[in-house]
């Protein structure tokens, strides 16, 4: 069966950290691009990182960069996200997508149902 479990989330502090971690039920990470998605109560869904598994290549949405750092493991099938210097913007819901290799952008099919995200002092 095709599916992607996240894990990871829980109630942090500002300035703490939280690894995520994404266990992909897939033929390979390889021939996906990952991603990290986030949702806030009232706010639309976007795009935190995404990782091509092919060239190792890595994106970020602009508040988080040089904070959050997407990985992967193909031996292991497991993708993670990185969260340093949290902030209270960042509380969300957290999910973890796919979309093969050769498909748009906007085609991510395949997702987790997500890890709660609360940053509060």
């Amino acid at each position: 069966q095709v599916r992607l479990v996240e894990s990871g989330g829980g109630l942090v502090r500002p300035g703490d950290s939280l690894r995520l971690s994404c266990a992909a039920s897939l033929s390979s990470i390889s021939n996906y691009v990952m991603a990290w998605f986030r949702q806030a109560p009232g706010k639309q869904r976007e795009r935190v990182a995404n990782l091509y598994g092919t060239s190792g290549s890595r994106h970020y949405l602009d508040s988080v960069k040089g904070r959050f750092t997407i990985s992967g493991d193909s031996a292991k099938n497991m993708v993670y996200l990185q969260m340093d210097n949290l902030k209270n913007e960042d509380s969300a819901i957290y999910y973890c997508a796919a979309r093969r290799i050769s498909t748009p952008a906007d085609a991510y099919n395949i997702w987790g149902r997500g890890t709660q995200v609360t940053v509060s002092s």
